[in-house]
């Protein structure tokens, strides 16, 4: 079967053919349990991805950007992560986000325009702000890391992004950054195909994952939608990172299967025929297979996961849904740290 144009080149590293059979050893160092945890996340992901998009087209939520298809790459890498380790998203990290333990709600908060600065406390979820701005959260990735280095902390830096993100300067400078500082860094690129519009192809040359030589870092190009092998190469990486042995970068092979966000029309620019070839790749059947023939979670498990995943995205609907507006005051309250005279004046105004 034919991968996706952009997957030509070097062949990603893969445990599991698209079919679910293996290829490599499936043994990474996951219990069954964990395992379990992982396809349960994968679907309950999933689940919620779609009741976003159908939130934002009724009018709750004001844009969201999808991730059908990056499951594998999101729950797969969150899962190699300790508990203190820090993670600087995208705006498309909501599978990350959720097995990190950000509430939903909170998190969907900043989509529904409803709170701006900070819906989550960052420190206690380890899990950075939604960063919008492409390849900003790269050198804030860095700059976080090393302070992790200066301070002598076990917990390492992972910095999510997107193949666009690698023609941005930041992206460059937070790379050097870390391999001149040999940081607890781990570089994770979807490459999902597009940037908006713009193919791979068209907006960066060569393969993503070869960069790393010139900045003094390994580099490694994964099977982004097999599970296993994500969480093996973000294993091994942060292991890495965490011996003091410097950064890595992962390109993760995937596909955006929906639309950039829901502000974007992807029929204009990419065929229906690439989007069905690229669904043979599903991340979550591939697993799933695997995990039915391995005797691991059964058609059961499978539905159990399923009905959890509809309770929970109907839960995270009611708490997204019951979010009023937020006060007027609040744009007028973070102005100034000391307001002028004329200021109360001009407050009062405004609100009156």
């Amino acid at each position: 079967m034919d991968a996706p144009d952009h997957w030509s080149g070097t062949a990603p590293a893969r445990v599991l053919a698209p079919d679910g059979t293996p290829v490599g050893d499936t043994d990474v160092g996951l219990d069954d349990d964990e395992l379990r945890a992982v396809l349960r996340w994968m679907i309950v992901a999933r689940r919620l991805d779609s009741e976003c998009i159908a939130l934002q087209r009724q009018g709750e939520l004001t844009v969201y950007p999808g991730f059908e298809g990056q499951e594998a790459a999101q729950v797969g890498s969150a899962f190699a992560l300790g508990p203190a380790d820090m993670v600087f998203p995208t705006f498309r990290e909501l599978a990350v986000a959720l097995v990190r333990g950000v509430d939903a709600v909170r998190y969907l908060w900043y989509h529904r325009g409803t709170w701006h600065g900070g819906p989550y406390d960052p420190r206690a979820t380890r899990f950075g702000p939604i960063c919008i701005p492409i390849a900003t959260q790269i050198p804030h990735a860095a700059g976080f890391a090393l302070g992790q280095q200066l301070d002598g902390s076990a917990e390492i830096t992972i910095a999510y992004f997107g193949d666009g993100s690698t023609s941005e300067g930041d992206f460059h400078e937070g790379a050097n950054l870390a391999g001149v500082w040999k940081l607890p860094l781990v570089l994770f690129c979807q490459n999902n195909g597009w940037a908006i519009s713009v193919p791979t192809a068209s907006q960066t040359s060569g393969e993503i994952w070869r960069r790393a030589e010139g900045y003094g870092l390994p580099g490694v190009r994964i099977d982004g939608n097999d599970v296993l092998a994500v969480y093996a190469a973000t294993r091994d990486a942060v292991a890495r990172a965490r011996a003091g042995d410097g950064p890595t970068l992962i390109e993760a092979m995937t596909y955006r299967i929906g639309a950039h966000s829901t502000a974007d029309d992807a029929t204009r620019y990419r065929a229906d025929a690439d989007v069905e070839r690229a669904r043979v790749f599903d991340p979550i059947v591939r697993f799933g297979a695997w995990m039915a023939a391995t005797g691991r979670a059964d058609d059961e498990v499978v539905a159990g996961y399923g009905a959890e995943a509809d309770a929970f995205a109907m839960e995270v609907r009611t708490g997204v849904t019951s979010q009023g507006s937020p006060p007027r005051e609040w744009m007028l309250d973070w102005v100034f740290a000391a307001p002028p005279a004329s200021w109360q004046t001009h407050r009062d105004e405004a609100l009156a």
